[in-house]
């Protein structure tokens, strides 16, 4: 019996060559100001978003945290919020209804799909995945795709659209959509299992019969290094191991709120706080990610373009899709704020872990990101794809112009993911989904 865990980048282990492996470069230029990797998600949010309450007032540095993003205002100089970025293949063009399916096809793809509700589908490489294909290979996941949907239909979703292009925001290639992940616990025991898939299924069964957690497990191997790092070191393993064990805490109080556990964890809907507590744990367990080095690259979606899941956490007992048909109806207004900000605090408690764990250089993993926080909607009622709500968390190694409120003149959302890409170094994409030559300038 056994179980292995990830442990975080400890300098007292990692010797000058073990730093000269880290992929800093590509093509022979630096990846950014920092010397260590950078990481890269998406969070994606569904169905657009109160435009009175989502745009700061003021430009540049000097302006004012709107109402919706008032969780983040301690992390105002750690992110970008831009505005300008349209993705004109989501709007409908010949291809009629559909908004929604293509709201999510396009998003991270800057490309149109094919409307086509068989097994024909055909849209484009994602931009994490093309990140994950020039480095994916330093790490032992190229890539994490997370959601928190537990429903996966098939066939016709959206107007003639194929399922797929609505529920899978990340695309290895124009006819592959990777599939996200909602189990938490999968997900755990994905990073953080040892062995084959059938020793890693007998440690989890060990593990529950103990009521002892895979922390305690590793603890006495992890003694015996601690005797090979420096102060600084041991607090980082520390540290470390207790949020490894928060996480394990989350899964376990969520399983308590089942009756008769069904073979796939999932949280009940009928819990009022269990969609808040799946966000949590799905953003807890992309930290472990990152700071193990067990990807660089990652997607969550907050829920698919169209949903119309209710929010009874902030009072909202209509759908969400239903409310973004607002036709400026006040009181709709108000609540579609209401679940904006609701997603908001989910991002913020994220953002402020990345940002509370260090790294060796003295900056934070967040310092060392590209997090952005985006959706293919702007306005749920017009269905409009134009000046797109994106805010860019994260300084990319000290690369990244943060702390501000940036206005562009309206250009494909795919410049931004250009420019993303190359601060990760790779600079040999002759373009992006709909790219052009103009620079956002992040």
């Amino acid at each position: 019996m056994g179980a292995c865990v990830a442990l975080p980048a400890l300098p007292s282990l990692l010797s000058k060559a073990a730093h000269a492996a880290q992929p800093a470069a590509i093509n022979g230029e630096a990846a950014s100001a920092s010397h260590l990797p950078i990481r890269m998600a998406f969070v994606t949010i569904p169905n657009g978003v109160n435009q009175q309450n989502w745009w700061p007032q003021g430009l540049g540095t000097t302006f004012t945290v709107p109402p919706t993003m008032a969780p983040l205002a301690d992390l105002k100089d750690k992110l970008q919020v831009i505005s300008g970025l349209d993705h004109i293949h989501a709007t409908a063009g010949a291809d009629g209804p559909g908004d929604h399916a293509r709201a999510s096809a396009t998003l991270l793809t800057g490309c149109r799909a094919k409307k086509t509700a068989g097994s024909d589908i055909y849209l484009g490489p994602s931009v994490d995945q093309i990140a994950a294909q020039h480095l994916g290979h330093f790490t032992r996941f190229p890539s994490l795709e997370l959601t928190s949907e537990t429903h996966r239909p098939s066939g016709s979703c959206d107007s003639g659209y194929a399922c797929a292009y609505q529920f899978n925001v990340s695309w290895r290639s124009a006819t592959t959509p990777l599939a996200a992940e909602h189990n938490p616990r999968k997900v755990f025991e994905r990073l953080f299992g040892g062995g084959t898939a059938e020793e890693r299924r007998r440690n989890v069964e060990l593990r529950r019969e103990t009521t002892r957690s895979i922390v305690d497990f590793v603890r006495e191997d992890a003694r015996s290094i601690e005797t090979k790092l420096n102060s600084r070191d041991r607090l980082k393993l520390e540290e470390y191991l207790t949020s490894l064990r928060e996480v394990e805490q989350q899964l376990s109080r969520v399983d308590q709120l089942q009756a008769q556990p069904p073979a796939e964890w999932q949280l009940p809907n009928e819990s009022p706080e269990g969609f808040g507590d799946r966000l949590d744990v799905l953003f807890d367990l992309l930290v472990l990610a990152f700071q193990t080095d067990s990807t660089r690259f990652a997607t969550l979606m907050l829920a698919h373009d169209g949903s119309n899941r209710s929010y009874p956490q902030v009072n909202v007992k209509e759908g969400h899709h239903e409310l973004s048909h607002h036709q400026g109806d006040a009181g709709k207004l108000d609540k579609i704020a209401r679940i904006d900000r609701f997603h908001i605090e989910r991002f913020a408690r994220f953002l402020h872990k990345l940002s509370a764990t260090k790294e060796e250089d003295g900056r934070s993993i967040l310092d060392n990101s590209m997090i952005v926080y985006a959706g293919g909607n702007a306005d749920g009622n017009a269905h409009s794809h134009t000046n797109l709500p994106v805010i860019l968390a994260g300084a990319g190694g000290g690369a990244l112009h943060t702390g501000r409120f940036h206005k562009v003149r309206s250009m494909p959302m795919s410049n931004l993911y250009v420019e993303m890409l190359e601060t990760l170094g790779i600079h040999n994409l002759k373009s992006f989904g709909d790219s052009n030559n103009l620079r956002v300038e992040i």
